[in-house]
């Protein structure tokens, strides 16, 4: 079976309020991009991926006046994608919620979050819309850290074959110093933003040890907007967030490749998932965001990866109107695992 993740920038944007496509000839969230531009070209590159599951970053707004399940199920009609049953966990604030669209007649799924509130034990991972104690800043004092988008939590199993698989979909907090003025808000502002991506990653952490302690198959995946080398900040913390999930020492690892070849060759180019117009500099800035990370069982299955980059993918590249789809549809590219189940 294969399953994605898929970070579309600003799908929210492509639907109104009861949940229809929006295909006119304004503007979408991407700069000189229509609606209409995006919402052909996102569904050609999910037609494409032909995906059984597919975690959705950013996808459409969960709120009093519109819904996420509506808008995903009438764009997956609207393009006749097998994965056509929607999902979401934890609703958020940020127009930007992590949705599951999945193919029922492969698999069935339940939004199943672990965790509770206040627990007691320091090395438990509380539930994902609740809080984390933990120390930010070394003086002893632990702060609450929450997560602007709580992680979606998965339970999932193989019709034909009954097998049971745990999926957590990530969408950490980002590391920008945005709305932030001259270097010294600016510095501070990233390494407070730096701050809290560790603690997310780390209590992320401790519910994949949960899961690792009891022999889960476990997958996650999504946008950690982090990576092995990604920023100057690492230094001042050590390592990256994105390091911090998959494991390190002799405990159980997660794996992905891409996270490896990074991590492994630091001085060498590197895979990259995302493409963003750095305006000021006249330029284009790739970077390695987007992740599937599998629990050590699912590695002995040898699946493969593959980030359907547009420049970097041979096929895509080749594909033409697919090459252009995965331009026009998001600043994120979508990054897969086949799997043998």
């Amino acid at each position: 079976m294969r399953i994605a993740t898929y970070n579309v920038e600003w799908f929210n944007n492509l639907f109104d309020d009861a949940g229809d496509p929006i295909i006119d000839n304004g503007w979408s969230g991407r700069q000189d991009v229509t609606r209409a531009a995006q919402f052909k070209a996102v569904g050609k590159v999910f037609t494409e991926l032909d995906a059984d599951v597919v975690m959705i970053i950013e996808a459409p707004d969960e709120n009093r006046r519109r819904s996420t399940v509506p808008a995903l199920e009438r764009f997956a009609d609207y393009f006749r994608l097998r994965a056509r049953k929607a999902m979401i966990g934890f609703a958020n604030d940020t127009q930007q919620e992590i949705a599951l669209l999945y193919d029922p007649d492969i698999v069935s799924a339940r939004h199943d979050p672990l965790g509770a509130e206040g627990v007691e034990d320091a090395l438990a991972a509380p539930r994902f819309d609740t809080s984390f104690q933990l120390d930010l800043d070394t003086d002893a004092t632990p702060e609450a850290v929450v997560f602007s988008k709580p992680p979606l939590e998965i339970e999932m199993t193989h019709r034909q074959s009954g097998k049971y698989l745990r999926l957590i979909g990530v969408h950490a907090k980002s590391k920008a110093p945005h709305g932030a003025r001259g270097a010294a808000e600016v510095m501070r502002v990233a390494i407070e933003n730096r701050r809290k991506q560790m603690a997310q990653c780390i209590w992320l952490r401790r519910r994949v040890d949960e899961h690792l302690s009891v022999g889960d198959p476990l997958i996650v995946l999504g946008d950690f907007n982090d990576g092995p080398g990604l920023d100057e900040y690492e230094k001042l913390f050590g390592r990256s967030g994105v390091e911090i999930v998959m494991g390190e020492g002799d405990v159980p690892c997660m794996y992905d490749p891409h996270a490896r070849m990074a991590l492994t060759h630091r001085t060498s180019a590197r895979p990259t998932t995302s493409r963003f117009y750095i305006a000021k500099e006249r330029r284009y800035l790739q970077a390695l965001l987007d992740y599937v990370m599998v629990s050590p069982d699912l590695l002995e299955a040898k699946p493969t990866w593959r980030i359907w980059h547009p420049f970097d993918d041979p096929e895509c590249y080749q594909d033409v109107p697919m090459r252009e789809a995965l331009l026009t549809a998001s600043d994120h590219f979508p990054v897969s695992i086949d799997l043998k189940i």
